[in-house]
């Protein structure tokens, strides 16, 4: 059993639901991320979301754009992200780490060997916005010959038939996309959420995990009543932000928020 399908067995026992957070490796400098890795597990984190900076994030908001462009001042690649899930894996064994990313760093490094040192490193999923499941076969072997996760994406829109084409490759947990747009969108809709996820609970047995719009702890608990995971990022990566150059400082905030959400959410 991988340790995301592990996790979240042993958050059922508990009738707990799953708190995700992203944060984009390398913002505001690389020697922040692996601290702040250890200190949001420590704050209640279930999973861990790594970003892996790109030049041109078109999933995302300005919020995660900016700190894609901070990482990438300091030239940090996907290698440098690799080796930063191999740091954290020193001290933590259990908690599953996901990177999330777009395919070009994937494709320039070869999706075999980018797949073999994930895995030796301790990733065990990994979610790649802009390849559907039906153009990503070669990637999915890749990722299945290392037990990694591939982990999909769906949008408020998709239709029934996309969802189960999703459903069928997924492993892991599938992604909920809870609102229109890109990342950092605030016009969630908790009812709205809860059909939709009725929905696709039609198609799979996966855990079901909610991103986007999700910014604050009463949020995070509405979400957290009717989903298997809450993903939150962009709230988060908004105080990486607001703090950047001073790790103290960073961690204080970051961890502020995610214990509040995971206290609202329960313990």
């Amino acid at each position: 059993m991988s340790r995301i399908a592990a996790r979240f067995e042993k958050l059922k026992t508990q009738n707990r639901t799953a708190l995700i957070p992203y944060v984009t490796a390398g913002d505001s400098e690389p020697s922040v991320t692996v601290p702040l890795m250890h200190a949001m597990v420590e704050a209640g984190a279930d999973l861990l979301e790594l970003g892996v900076p790109f030049s041109d994030p078109m999933a995302d908001g300005p919020v995660i754009q900016a700190a894609s462009e901070r990482a990438l001042e300091h030239h940090v690649s996907l290698t440098d992200v690799i080796n930063m899930v191999a740091e954290f894996r020193q001290q933590d064994k259990e908690t599953p780490v996901i990177l999330m990313g777009y395919l070009n760093p994937i494709e320039v490094m070869g999706y075999e060997k980018f797949a073999g040192l994930a895995a030796s490193a301790g990733v065990d999923g990994v979610l790649t916005v802009d390849i559907p499941p039906e153009e990503s076969s070669e990637l999915i072997s890749a990722f299945k010959a290392n037990s990694l996760d591939p982990i999909y994406l769906v949008a408020p829109t998709s239709t029934e038939e996309r969802i189960k084409s999703i459903c069928a490759n997924a492993s892991g947990f599938v992604y909920y996309v809870s609102v229109k747009g890109v990342t950092g969108a605030a016009n969630l809709q908790v009812q709205a959420v809860e059909d939709k996820i009725n929905e696709i609970r039609q198609s799979t047995d996966l855990p079901i995990g909610v991103g986007f719009g999700i910014s604050d702890a009463e949020r995070a608990a509405e979400v957290g009543a009717v989903a298997d995971a809450v993903v939150v990022g962009s709230a988060l990566v908004k105080r990486v932000a607001s703090n950047a150059g001073d790790t103290d400082k960073i961690i204080q905030s970051v961890t502020e928020l995610l214990r509040s959400m995971r206290t609202a959410m329960g313990n």
